[in-house]
């Protein structure tokens, strides 16, 4: 499947504006608390990279499928394209962070890879966050989408997470909306109104946040 097409053909220029206006929010109100400003970030899936340019810390790097992911990020930001990340160091960064990738995988084993390949890359204390639709809240929507293969819940996703060494440090099963599509309102200051809300989570949240920890020994 050419991801390009597909989601040249999901994403006009002005969604990709209102997304990337989303995760401005997500990232200065919500993300950053995670992320110290001198630790080395990798991010897997990055997409048009609307997390790893709105993000604040020394080092940024972005991998992905879809050859036109460079053209989005930011000049400070090392994009990496192809389908493994087997060219990468062992212990390279502070934090790995995932956003509505696994899914696309074709099966939980290939989901299981990614995740050990994260624990791989990742520094002794560093932490995995993965933003995943949660199947248990968004059921009716999950299978929308063409690309979608591999249904995860933020339990089943725990699960992976410990399979592959890493010990669990936070489980949100609702947390933001599930698609920038939806009805919810976009602009920034009410996204930032709604993550200072967590009892809204639980009415519109439809993706869970989990974050993971690689042991220091």
């Amino acid at each position: 499947m050419k991801v390009e097409k597909l989601y040249d053909h999901r994403f006009d220029a002005r969604a990709k504006a209102k997304k990337n206006a989303v995760w401005q929010a997500l990232c200065t109100n919500f993300f950053q608390r995670y992320i110290p400003s001198d630790a080395s970030v990798l991010d897997i899936g990055a997409g048009f990279c609307e997390f790893i340019n709105n993000i604040v810390c020394a080092e940024k790097s972005a991998f992905d499928l879809n050859e036109k992911t460079a053209s989005f990020a930011d000049p400070d930001v090392h994009v990496i394209v192809g389908s493994n990340l087997s060219s990468l160091d062992d212990g390279r960064f502070d934090v790995v962070f995932v956003s509505n990738f696994l899914e696309h995988m074709r099966s939980k084993e290939e989901v299981l890879k990614v995740l050990a390949e994260a624990h791989r890359l990742l520094k002794g204390g560093g932490r995995i966050l993965v933003l995943q639709p949660n199947i248990r809240y968004a059921y009716r929507e999950y299978w929308d989408f063409f690309d979608h293969h591999v249904a995860l819940s933020d339990r089943s996703l725990a699960e992976g997470l410990a399979l592959a060494g890493f010990s669990l440090e936070l489980q949100i099963p609702r947390f933001v909306p599930f698609t920038t599509k939806s009805r919810f309102p976009q602009h920034a200051m009410i996204v930032k109104a709604y993550l200072r809300c967590p009892f809204l989570w639980r009415f519109f949240g439809k993706q869970a946040f989990v974050v993971g920890r690689k042991s220091t020994g």
